[in-house]
């Protein structure tokens, strides 16, 4: 799908002052950031510095999907653990640099991750945040906790059933390569995207077919971490069976309003907090 630029920044920029609004304390600061695809091999990817909550089109540079996948691809085999070469860096900055040429803005340097999740079929936006609860748990040993199954109807909803969690790979190159690789070996197993990436002891991204769709995804990845912090306090959280997920996840009613809530109408479809459907 091609995008209007003008329409894509307008569209950032209402995703980026959602998910960095001050009362949530997803993104604070120049803290996450925020892409979509254009659709003509290009993203729009935050740039490095800009504060989310004070987001303005100005704020966001476009670069070349296909140069900064190449980037990530080259090399892919080299232990992460190493970061990246001088080499790698000189690529990246020089590639960072003729985009800032365009624009007059840097990309963060998360635009490595964006376009790697932007690659996937069926992503066509993407959110980066670091909300507390979902790092309270990130930077604990019960990280795993936010993957090892479901605790309600609404977020399988939301969230689907394969999330994805990547042990602490410092950002830049070495991240993008590692998460590239998981999500491919993540495609091959379940034929799957992953809804949200969990970075241990760093933040989420969400991944959707819309902004729209990755606020709601951000919404309810914040709100399955405070369920599971709670648990944590009563004994300990205890997820569906696989059979109520199976079931839940291929409901027709509850496609549709998977579907609804990825299209941004949720006010007409909004999840009541005890199951029951509207």
């Amino acid at each position: 799908m091609t995008h209007d630029d003008a329409a894509a920044r307008a569209a950032l920029v209402e995703l980026s002052r959602e998910l960095g609004r001050p009362d949530r304390a997803w993104a604070v600061l120049a803290e996450g950031n925020t892409s979509v695809a254009l659709g003509d091999g290009r993203m729009l990817v935050k740039a490095s510095g800009a504060s989310m909550a004070i987001a303005v089109p100005g704020d966001f540079v476009a670069v070349g999907l296909p140069e900064v996948l190449a980037l990530v691809d080259e090399s892919a085999d080299v232990d992460p653990s190493a970061g990246p070469s001088e080499d790698d860096d000189e690529a990246v900055r020089a590639l960072f640099e003729a985009a800032a040429e365009q624009g007059g803005r840097r990309p963060s340097v998360e635009a490595l991750l964006h376009a790697v999740c932007l690659a996937l079929p069926g992503v066509e936006a993407v959110g980066h945040t670091h909300p507390v609860p979902v790092n309270a748990l990130l930077c604990s040993p019960r990280a795993s906790l936010l993957v090892e199954g479901a605790l309600f109807p609404d977020q399988i909803v939301v969230l689907g059933t394969d999330p994805l969690l990547v042990p602490y790979v410092d950002p830049g190159l070495p991240l993008a390569r590692v998460v590239r690789r998981m999500l491919g070996e993540r495609l091959a197993a379940t034929g799957s995207v992953p809804k949200v990436i969990y970075l241990g002891n760093h933040g989420m991204f969400a991944l959707g077919a819309s902004p729209a769709e990755v606020l709601r995804i951000t919404e309810m990845a914040v709100k399955v971490a405070q369920v599971i912090l709670g648990s944590l306090a009563a004994g300990g959280p205890v997820f569906l069976s696989v059979e109520h997920v199976a079931r839940i996840d291929t409901r027709p009613d509850e496609l549709l309003r998977r579907a609804a809530l990825a299209a941004g109408t949720a006010a007409s479809t909004s999840p009541s907090t005890n199951g029951d459907r509207s």
